[in-house]
């Protein structure tokens, strides 16, 4: 059935009656006036939406700012089809640019009003965004993120004291994936219910997204109350579980923000409940942890630093460096090679130790093509130094993430070849502990590098654990022991007399040992009765960057070139 506009219904009063509805709901309310080309919408709109204004003339123009450029000829279609009389309805699924100018999906319907004499006058309708969160959950029966984030902001950031409680479910995708969607839906009904059971007066709950819910005390409520909240919940979770047969076993972890002194912005609040949360999680699950602000700096840092490294590594490897710390042979102190070692610092000049950034290197994968940088810059230096020292060798270390994710074995090997150097004089240095019991990918790349006639050295043996009988079987060309290893020695009998056996075992298999951590000639003389065939430590040399290496260890004229007498010895 066509409608019509009635004579006495004027535009400005359609208008008012949009505006005078704007406060009393969440979706928006327009009127497009179709022989005007003027457009009006509910005014909240331009807080959402990439909006100028909430009424504007030269509509079919001004829908080119705010509507997404993909989206625009369906939406020019559609009104085309609407002034033409061909439809009376418009249902449109497209979308907006919101205020940081993101696409956002919304479903706009409206109905074509007709004048008198039959000519489509006006569209009137409601626009809502589809992937809108929901106020609330049908599933737990909770309020959503939206009504928290809601109750949160009207506070304007100076919160009551109190605290949030943020409770995640652990491995919940293992009880959908296990028991099926339907019994994980059951059990975060049973969650929320348990948690409303314990709602005391002035405390809120309200579930936030997938296995996550949150508490709120805004009635002064102290870590003690929190801590006893969380408690009681994982109490009542033991008793579901036994009375339920042990059908499903799972744990909850929480992380407590409290408000004192807390920047109560909704958004920081959700930053700062879930890095706690994430704290809980991170150390073991099936616990409570409270926001520390010392451990968020640390976390910042890191966050930090990742940035660092990958700015870094995609403008030419700004800020890394090779250092080379000398190798001497045991018997007579002549340099036989050094060790290659990576080094970052930050435009600002500081210097980050490699135990915090070799890990974020790992972490974020970035170790493969730093490592690839290290080992091509390292062998290239290797080739220029054997013009000096003809048998010098250089050792480049392996990171795991590089041996499973990535062609190493290729790699290395198009780097020995591209430097000119010999296999035999570069050595790989693959740490002990991770790689022993690793996958084939460690065992393909040790037998291919042996195969190649490149050096293999197990990294800090002594450390982790120490598996003496797969020395038989790998083979490598030597051991180093760890410097953590040749302290204890140095000052233990015990450790002493384990090193001694340690170094007798690998020499009647036919390997050689080289000792790390050696700083004084006191610790030089404990370890000498022990013939090793390698020393690496401080007392021969720190770690250098290539110049400075260059200049003390390589040059004809350096310390550590020439007879025994005067090599690495005059480092006493």
């Amino acid at each position: 059935m066509e409608e019509f506009v009635k004579n006495d219904l004027s535009m400005e009063q359609m208008e008012y009656m949009v505006q005078l509805l704007n406060s009393s709901m969440d979706d928006y309310l327009y009127i497009y006036d179709l022989k005007q080309d003027y457009y009006c919408i509910s005014s909240h709109a331009t807080e959402r939406f990439y909006l100028e204004t909430d009424h504007f003339y030269e509509a079919e123009k001004n829908f080119e700012k705010f509507v997404y450029e993909k989206d625009l000829p369906l939406l020019t279609e559609d009104c085309q089809r609407i002034r033409s009389g061909t439809i009376l309805f418009h249902n449109l699924h497209y979308r907006w640019l919101d205020k940081e100018g993101n696409p956002i999906w919304i479903n706009c319907r409206g109905k074509v009003l007709k004048d008198e004499n039959g000519v489509p006058a006006f569209l009137i309708g409601c626009i809502n965004e589809t992937g809108k969160r929901q106020k609330a959950d049908n599933t737990t029966g909770l309020l959503g993120e939206i009504s928290l984030s809601t109750y949160v902001s009207q506070f304007e950031g100076k919160l009551p004291k109190g605290f949030f409680l943020r409770i995640g479910i652990d491995d919940f995708k293992d009880i959908n994936g296990g028991l099926g969607i339907e019994y994980g839906d059951f059990i975060l009904k049973w969650l929320a219910d348990c948690i409303s059971e314990n709602i005391e007066p002035g405390q809120k709950a309200y579930r936030l997204f997938a296995d996550e819910f949150m508490v709120l005390d805004f009635s002064g409520g102290n870590r003690d109350k929190a801590i006893r909240f969380y408690k009681n919940v994982r109490k009542a979770i033991d008793s579901f579980i036994e009375e339920n047969g042990y059908q499903s076993i799972f744990t909850i972890s929480g992380g407590i923000l409290m408000t004192d002194g807390l920047d109560g912005e909704y958004e920081n609040v959700m930053k700062l409940s879930e890095f706690a949360l994430g704290e809980a999680k991170a150390n073991g699950k099936n616990r409570c942890c409270v926001f520390d602000p010392e451990h968020y700096q640390v976390f910042l840092r890191k966050n930090d630093l990742k940035a660092q490294l990958h700015h870094a590594v995609n403008h030419g490897f700004e800020g890394f460096e090779v250092h080379f710390q000398p190798i001497v042979d045991a018997s007579d102190y002549r340099l036989k090679g050094a060790e290659s070692l990576m080094r970052f610092t930050l435009p600002n000049g500081e210097r980050v130790s490699p135990a915090e950034f070799i890990p974020l290197l790992e972490e974020t994968g970035l170790i493969i093509p730093a490592g690839k940088w290290l080992l091509h810059h390292a062998l290239s230096l290797c080739a220029k130094w054997q013009k000096y020292i003809p048998d010098f060798r250089v050792n480049v270390n392996l990171s795991y993430v590089q041996v499973m994710k990535s062609q190493v074995l290729k790699e290395i090997m198009t780097a020995i070849e591209e430097s000119g150097i010999a296999p035999e004089t570069v050595g790989i240095e693959l740490t002990e502990s991770g790689y022993l019991d690793s996958s084939p990918h460690f065992k393909k790349l040790w037998s291919g590098l042996k195969d190649r006639g490149v050096q293999v050295i197990l990294d800090d043996f002594g450390t982790g654990y120490s598996n003496l009988h797969c020395l038989g079987d790998l083979e490598p060309t030597y051991i180093k022991i760890d410097r953590s290893f040749t302290a204890k020695a140095l000052n233990n009998q015990y450790e002493h007399n384990l090193m001694v056996q340690i170094i007798e075992m690998s020499h009647s298999l036919g390997l050689g040992i080289c000792i790390e951590g050696i700083e004084t000639k006191e610790e030089l003389a404990i370890m000498e009765p022990l013939a090793p065939d390698y020393i690496q430590g401080y007392l021969f040399g720190k770690p250098n960057g290539e110049n400075d290496f260059e200049q003390k260890f390589i040059l004809p004229d350096s310390a550590a070139c020439g007879t025994p007498a005067g090599s690495a010895q005059s480092a006493f």
